[in-house]
């Protein structure tokens, strides 16, 4: 792969700031111009086949050089390395909109798409589950929050300057969504390591069954749950949601924060049917998710590979057409737009700081590959297509208020009370 190729595709991309690249010859490239705002990277390319993984696949070959050191940074961390790579075109800036093709060609290109998304049966899930948090509670313990374990994207509400509050926020934000009354049972889906179990059953006088598919989480959040004084409050169980639907069970609220986006595209219609069989006939669910801006797309190489196997992160037009066909009404929809940036920035820099920890539990290769992906999505949320959407759904047009105010009100109840 010649070097003048890479030039050319690195000149193409980085317009501002400034990225410094010594190959492997000792050449040494400088592309783009110093910009107020923008970092000043300097890297290593140790071999030549380093420059023909990245043209073949940037984000999967980028990646896989670095967690080999093959590219080493001189100047600058990883973060800022992706910032300079994808603030340079964001989202925002995208091209000329152009009419929609209808062609035969276009049709083929998106049904290759579809196909390409995880279809995360049943039988898979637990083991891709198990890829990403059976790992082990101790890296998860160093990089999140240490009061509610959220591994999912916090509020940062006006007044919130630590992680902590920020999660805190975010429990509550979702917990007034919910229109809680005295008594009622509540279905956490995706319970992850109990701290919204634990919040809405300190908080309300409510009943809660987690559902998780990772033994390493199931264990924790039943310990959480006994150190916090609720266990008689809270259930977890290990179970799969669809196995939940089919045994009959109803309850009067779901809530489900960051696991949609493990569903898998072709399971969204399944999901909602059992979410919809799953709640009373005046239930409703809260689905906090990651979501696209625009259309829909498919997963990268890197994530695929690494980090989320079977995950797939859905357009919003995506997640509303199969919840209707449930006959769900999406009652409240909220976009938040760079929360999740904003929390990403923490993790990395909790990682960073527990550098030397981390490589202790697992090896360099592995910090790498982590700090990586956190990286990956910083910039996916700050500049890319990525934000959250928390969406409000009921069977049942009477189930809630006809106006918003409720959640201001439990909320600064909340707050009051915490």
């Amino acid at each position: 792969m010649s070097e003048g190729l890479i030039d050319r595709f690195l000149g193409s991309v980085i317009k501002q700031g400034q990225l410094t690249v010594t190959l492997p010859s000792g050449k040494v490239h400088t592309i783009g111009t110093p910009t107020d705002g923008f970092p000043e990277v300097a890297i290593t390319l140790t071999d030549n086949k380093v420059a023909r993984d990245i043209l073949l696949d940037p984000r999967l070959g980028a990646g896989e050089a670095y967690m080999d050191g093959r590219i080493i940074i001189d100047n600058g961390d990883v973060m800022q390395l992706v910032q300079l790579l994808r603030a340079n075109k964001p989202w925002e800036r995208g091209e000329r909109l152009k009419a929609p093709s209808t062609s035969v060609f276009a049709a083929l290109k998106a049904r290759a798409k579809f196909l390409r998304a995880s279809f995360n049966e049943a039988t898979s899930s637990k083991r891709n589950v198990a890829h990403h948090y059976d790992i082990g509670n101790d890296l998860y313990d160093l990089m999140l929050d240490p009061e509610h374990m959220q591994y999912s994207c916090a509020y940062w509400d006006e007044g919130v300057t630590d992680l902590s509050g920020a999660q805190e926020a975010k429990l509550a934000h979702i917990a007034a969504k919910l229109a809680l009354t005295d008594g009622q049972s509540v279905l956490d889906i995706g319970c992850g390591w109990g701290g919204m179990a634990i919040f809405l059953a300190r908080h309300f006088d409510v009943h809660v069954t987690g559902i998780t598919l990772s033994e390493e989480q199931l264990a924790l959040a039943k310990k959480r749950a006994l150190d916090a004084g609720v266990a008689e409050k809270v259930a977890f169980e290990l179970i799969d949601y669809r196995d939940l639907a089919a045994q009959g069970r109803q309850f009067d609220r779901i809530v489900s924060v960051g696991m949609f986006e493990h569903v898998g595209r072709p399971q969204f219609e399944t999901f909602f049917r059992a979410c919809t069989n799953l709640l009373n006939s005046d239930g409703v669910m809260l689905i906090h998710t990651i979501g696209r801006f625009g259309e829909p797309g498919v997963t990268d190489a890197f994530t695929s590979k690494y980090i989320f196997p079977g995950g797939y992160i859905p357009a919003l037009s995506e997640t509303l057409a199969a919840s209707e066909k449930s006959r769900l009404i999406h009652t409240d929809i909220e976009t938040l737009r760079l929360h999740y940036a904003k929390t990403l920035r923490v993790w990395y820099a909790k990682c960073e700081e527990h550098k030397e920890e981390i490589i202790d539990l697992f090896d360099e290769r592995f910090y790498r590959m982590w700090t990586f992906y956190l990286s990956g999505a910083t910039a996916a949320f700050e500049s890319g297509s990525m934000g959250n959407y928390q969406i409000q759904f009921a069977k049942n047009r009477h189930a809630l208020p006809i106006t918003r105010n409720y959640i201001a009100q439990t909320e600064s109840a909340l707050k009051k009370g915490a």
